[in-house]
Formats: structure tokens, sequence, C-alpha cells
């Protein structure tokens, strides 16, 4: 697909083009297979742990968004999978190195054509976002909707770090709460949940 097909295809919101840049949810899924993984929150509590080389040991570190990382030693250094729902400057991709850019975010407006564009790349479907909203009655974090994902894989371990569900601000950015338009106790619940009925999920520090 040339950028302008996709400029267009992007604009009149034809999900069919979009979709067909993306590989199948099954072939993302089997690449976790048999695998630990870390999944890396912007929780500024995060800061304080020295949870960094624990990060790096995992087979597949994913990080979400611009994944701010303050030191190395509570953050590590890794990024394999980087999970975007905005347009993601250069300068971060240069920062972080992934291997894959997968797209969360339902807002096909702003999916980046270098993005979609990328080998490997993957359009999370609007249809998993829509069941994990009517369940939360609110629209899911980029966090919950990759912990909802990882729930369908194979991997023998998923770590949750810098998930605190607003208990400290995030570190990428300054906004509270009550200034988006996600429900972080209904989150929190989901993600307890999952947690007692799945043993592979772990979150540290623990609940």
């Amino acid at each position: 697909m040339t950028r302008l097909q996709f400029l267009l295809a992007r604009t009149l919101r034809q999900e069919a083009p979009l979709a067909a840049l993306s590989i199948a949810q099954s072939a993302l899924l089997q690449t976790f297979a048999g695998q630990t993984v870390a999944l890396v929150g912007n929780a500024r509590s995060l800061v304080a742990t020295g949870s960094g080389a624990e990060i790096d040991a995992a087979d597949t570190v994913i990080r979400i968004n611009r994944a701010p990382m303050p030191a190395p030693q509570s953050h590590g250094t890794r990024t394999d999978i980087l999970a975007v729902a905005t347009a993601i400057p250069i300068t971060d991709l240069i920062r972080l190195r992934p291997s894959r850019v997968i797209w969360m975010s339902p807002k096909r407006k702003r999916l980046p054509y270098g993005v979609a564009s990328a080998p490997g790349f993957y359009l999370h479907p609007l249809k998993d976002t829509a069941r994990l909203q009517a369940q939360l009655n609110a629209p899911p974090t980029t966090g919950v909707m990759l912990i909802d994902l990882l729930s369908r894989s194979e991997a023998t371990k998923i770590t949750l770090y810098g998930f605190d569900f607003f208990a400290t601000l995030s570190l990428s950015g300054s906004r509270t709460a009550a200034q988006v338009p996600h429900d972080f106790a209904a989150e929190q619940a989901f993600t307890r949940t999952l947690l007692t009925r799945d043993g592979r999920f772990h979150l540290t520090p623990p609940p």
C-alpha cells in the first residue's frame, strides 16, 4: 500500500485495507508461546524499584507508548515490542529500537504510515477493544488491552511492572486520573481477577 492509499483509507476509516497491513493476532500470540514476558507500564512508582535487571531477563519486553525509562536500575534497557496508542516521535523509536511496533488504539486516524508499513506490524482489532470497553464500562487503557491480549497467549509467565492503576501519576504525562477517560478501579479489579485465575500473571510489586 502506498502512503497515499494509506492516508485515504485512514481518512475514510476503511478498516479492511488497514487491517490487511497487520499480521494476524494468532501469529502475534504465537511469538509469545513458551516465553517469559515483561509488560512494563509507565507508573511513576516503578522508579522506586530495582526491577531493571529482572525486566531485561525476560524473553520478551513490551513497553507502552513513549516508554519513559528514567534509569536502567528501575526500568531496564530492552524493548522488544512497543505498543502504542498515539503517534510516536522518531526520536523515541531510535531511543527504544523495538523490533516490532503494534497499534492498540481504536483511533485509526492517529496511526502513522511509518508504523503501519513496518515489518511485523500488528493492528489490534476493534472488536477486542469494544468487548473490553463493555466489560469495564469505560475506554480501556493500552496497558489493560495488552494484559487482555497476553492472557490469550501461551506465554509461560507474564509479569506486570509499573502498573499501580494511577495510585501515582504516569511518567508519560501530568494528567490525573480524573482528567483521563479510563476507569482505573475497574481495570484494577479486572487485573486482580486475572491474577487470581491465571497463575502465569504476576504483579510487581504484588498487590
